[in-house]
């Protein structure tokens, strides 16, 4: 076993990326290249916006900035793998490199698919019991909700990433991908990989059901209460402060259900790779952008922040 071990750690996988696309290589780098930088940037820019606004120091956009932070960390831990498979001819990467890039990938996504059941119960109390919202919702609180949620991402991600070191690796190691997703990972294993694979979906069922068992639950009540709003403005209102999370909620678990419950035959391997890139680039980047053109409050603070700059400039 120990042997076995030593010659997993010395293992190298070889990612094919996008070669089906070889004359896309070039064009495609800029696009990531593009989309990445723009991710950096609306989500560093969030979080520092949530920051020096003390009108923003609220339950909502606590967690809205822990949001853009997961998106940030998820985008960096794929993204300059993937830049680099795309102009550069060394297409491996280390046994020990893979399974760092899965473990704090992998934490990422655990964390953020429970931070929008957590801003799914923070919408909750503050459509069906605005009156008691600050109270509910006190500092103590969304600190354990948020830690909750990283803590949790941590321990799925070491329980997934044990199970991946007790296999042994041979072969080739061509991996039919840009990052170490934990399938692929397995497709390079030759020991008996079923214990590790039924883990993977025990983990992967129970988060799924139970973020979005939350979810459903909290939008039901939020639509029961809101229906029996009289007042058309208050309706529209209530309706106003939750679109932003629902479309968040549907790219993400969107995504996740394409990935694992549609996506599943081998002539969709194309099709996997181009959704894992919708998932780990482009929603990271369309998040801050989703919560801040359908908020009154981030567009406010956006337009005094410029305002500020202009002013400066001009004395």
């Amino acid at each position: 076993m120990q042997d076995e071990r030593n010659q997993s750690a010395g293992f190298i996988f070889v990612f094919l990326g996008f070669s089906e696309l070889p004359t896309l290589q070039v064009p495609l780098f800029l696009v990531f290249l593009t989309i990445y930088t723009a991710c950096v940037l609306e989500n560093l820019g969030l979080i520092l916006l949530i920051r020096i606004n003390p009108k923003l120091h609220t339950p909502m956009y606590f967690f809205l900035s822990h949001l853009s932070f997961i998106d940030f960390c998820y985008t960096t831990v794929i993204a300059p793998k993937l830049l680099d498979l795309l102009i550069s001819e060394d297409r491996s990467m280390s046994f020990k490199g893979c399974i760092i890039q899965f473990f704090f990938g992998c934490t990422c996504v655990v964390t953020q698919t429970f931070m929008l059941a957590v801003m799914a119960y923070d919408r909750f109390v503050a459509v069906c019991k605005p009156l008691l919202y600050t109270v509910a919702m006190s500092h103590k609180l969304c600190a354990i909700l948020v830690a909750g949620s990283y803590v949790w991402g941590g321990i799925c991600s070491s329980t997934l990433t044990y199970f991946l070191l007790v296999l042994s690796y041979c072969g080739s190691g061509i991996i039919n991908h840009f990052c170490c997703e934990y399938s692929a990972i397995l497709s390079a294993a030759c020991s008996d990989s079923s214990l590790s694979q039924l883990v993977c979906l025990l983990i992967c069922t129970f988060n799924e059901a139970c973020s979005l068992l939350i979810i459903i639950i909290s939008y039901t009540v939020i639509f029961v209460t809101v229906s029996r709003i009289p007042s058309k403005g208050a309706l529209k209102k209530a309706l106003s402060t939750c679109a932003s999370h629902l479309t968040a909620i549907c790219f993400c678990h969107g995504v996740i259900l394409l990935l694992y419950c549609v996506l599943k035959s081998r002539s969709s391997l194309l099709m996997v790779k181009v959704a894992t890139v919708f998932y780990t680039m482009l929603v990271p980047m369309l998040n801050p952008i989703i919560y801040s053109l359908r908020n009154k409050d981030v567009k406010e603070s956006i337009g005094k922040l410029i305002h500020l700059k202009v002013l400066s400039r001009s004395f």
